[in-house]
């Protein structure tokens, strides 16, 4: 498992345990479920915390359809979920201040059956669920009263009662809202219900305002969402409704995320259940992101949330010492950042270096002192990445026994001869095995990649895996006519497409 690997999982996996385990401890629990017709020998209790579910109780003793689960400690308050001894859900139920009473239920209706003693909460949850029930049953019915229609009546008949259904849910979940305000049931289904502008005002085509009823949904998107209460993390939609926020409403910009990070992580609690999981969410999500410059969301969250201190307590000291070292790499590498220079040997003098003596030898003092010693032929033999004059720079870095890059680097290549004559531009193509020297000038010759400039580092002074960030191959940069940062970690495909998008841009008023 690779480095990078371990630090995403360790801030998954890190984040979850601490929120599993951050519970207080209270009077007991005991729900009592009659369930008529149970099909099983044993069934689960499970909650959820965040987009994950974990096991709290098990009932391996089940007569005449009697299920009990209970505990000297009271559950977490949040929403749990009765499943089936294959996981299977049954029914979704509120844990709340009421933590003794009993649900009677059938399995052969199961959620049209529900009903419930000493909970308030949950008698009102089940109302919402069996009107959801009724509706899907009337849904049903109207397709069997399609049948001897002809198809253009049948879609008629079914768009009208489509319509009719909509309208009726809409004013139920309307009125529904209104009796249980005030209520956890109500902050549960707050987090799933969509904020959408009404009284849109009309732009000056006519038409309603696009814009408005954006800007309106964008701001109006957490109404009523209180992130003090950690119970939002021990729901279903939470989630759902941050990753739906960060992925389909909030601009792909790698600043503006990070202003509307900032913006959430105040409504918190310093250190609360829900402080956690955001951080926890964002932190991985951005560590793994393949979006061009959203490295820099990473950083910005490793500097401001988790290295200044405030991530003491979440995180353990190793895994907070592996987040200092993947943004240190990260970090001179951000868009817009000058790489550093490469001093390279190409295909022409790579034997004369290995043949030195840099193939056999190991210890770092040994390296330097026969550098010192080849110093005059080496410096006239080295390729710099600097010195290639170019308006765009495509730095690659490939292993020739890679079977990625044994794909992709021909396709980058034959690529790349779209933009001949066309755009100022180089590749300068860094071999990452200079032990695999035959392999590497075989395999240049055998598919033609005379385009490029073709190096290595037999010398082993540039320390290129560590500056450039080269995990795996192939890593593909490309950087301006001052080898800034314009864009990294591309696929092959995408190379020529965005050296053609930075051209547009000039062209552009």
């Amino acid at each position: 498992m690779t480095r990078r690997k371990e630090i995403g999982r360790a801030l998954l996996s890190l984040m979850l345990v601490s929120l599993v385990f951050y519970s207080k401890a209270q009077q007991g629990y005991r729900i009592t479920v009659n369930f008529k017709n149970c099909p099983d020998s044993q069934v689960y209790l499970l909650k959820y915390i965040f987009d994950q579910t974990y096991m709290v109780d098990t009932c391996k003793k089940i007569k005449n359809g009697r299920i009990e689960f209970k505990g000297k400690e009271a559950l977490e308050k949040g929403v749990y979920i009765f499943v089936s001894q294959d996981k299977a859900p049954y029914f979704e139920l509120l844990v709340n201040e009421s933590q003794n009473f009993v649900i009677n239920c059938d399995a052969t209706d199961l959620i049209s059956s529900l009903t419930v003693t000493g909970s308030k909460e949950n008698e009102m949850f089940f109302s919402y669920m069996k009107h959801g029930v009724s509706k899907n049953k009337e849904f049903n019915l109207a397709l069997k009263d399609t049948k001897g229609k002809n198809k253009q009546d049948s879609i008629r008949y079914i768009n009208d009662k489509i319509q009719q259904l909509n309208a009726d849910v809409k004013k139920y979940e309307a009125d529904f809202m209104q009796r249980v305000k005030g209520t956890y049931l109500y902050d549960v289904m707050n987090l799933k219900t969509e904020k959408i502008a009404t009284d849109i005002p009309k732009a000056k085509n006519g038409r309603p305002d696009s814009l408005y009823a954006f800007y309106y949904y964008k701001s109006h998107f957490f109404d009523g969402v209180n992130f003090k209460d950690e119970r939002i993390v021990r729901t279903p939609y939470f989630d759902d409704r941050l990753k739906k926020y960060f992925e389909s409403v909030v601009v792909v910009d790698p600043d503006t995320v990070i202003a509307e990070i900032d913006k959430l992580m105040s409504k918190c609690d310093q250190g609360s259940l829900t402080y956690r999981a955001l951080l926890g969410f964002f932190s991985f999500k951005y560590e793994q992101s393949k979006l061009i410059g959203f490295d820099k969301v990473f950083v910005y969250l490793a500097d401001n949330y988790m290295l200044n201190g405030k991530g003491a307590g979440i995180y353990s000291e190793s895994t907070l010492k592996a987040v200092k070292e993947r943004a240190d790499i990260m970090r001179p590498l951000l868009a817009g950042k000058k790489v550093p220079d490469l001093y390279m040997i190409d295909t022409n003098d790579v034997r004369k270096v290995r043949a030195m003596g840099f193939d056999t030898i190991k210890s770092s003092q040994s390296i330097t002192n026969l550098y010192y010693k080849n110093e005059a032929a080496l410096v006239s033999m080295f390729k710099t990445l600097y010195n290639v004059n170019a308006k765009y720079t495509v730095l690659v870095f490939w292993a020739s026994d890679c079977s990625h890059c044994q794909e992709d680097i021909p396709k980058l290549h034959k690529s790349m001869e779209e933009l001949i004559g066309k755009v100022d531009v180089k590749v300068f193509a860094v071999q990452t095995k200079d032990e695999a020297v035959e392999d590497w000038i075989r395999f240049i010759n055998n598919h033609s990649l005379k385009n490029f400039i073709h190096v290595c580092d037999p010398v082993h002074i540039n320390g290129f895996r560590e500056k450039f960030d080269v995990i795996a191959t192939p890593v593909i940069y490309v950087l301006d006519r001052d080898k800034k940062i314009l864009a990294k970690k591309l696929e092959s495909k995408s190379v020529v497409n965005l050296i053609k998008h930075y051209e547009s841009l000039e062209k552009k008023p």
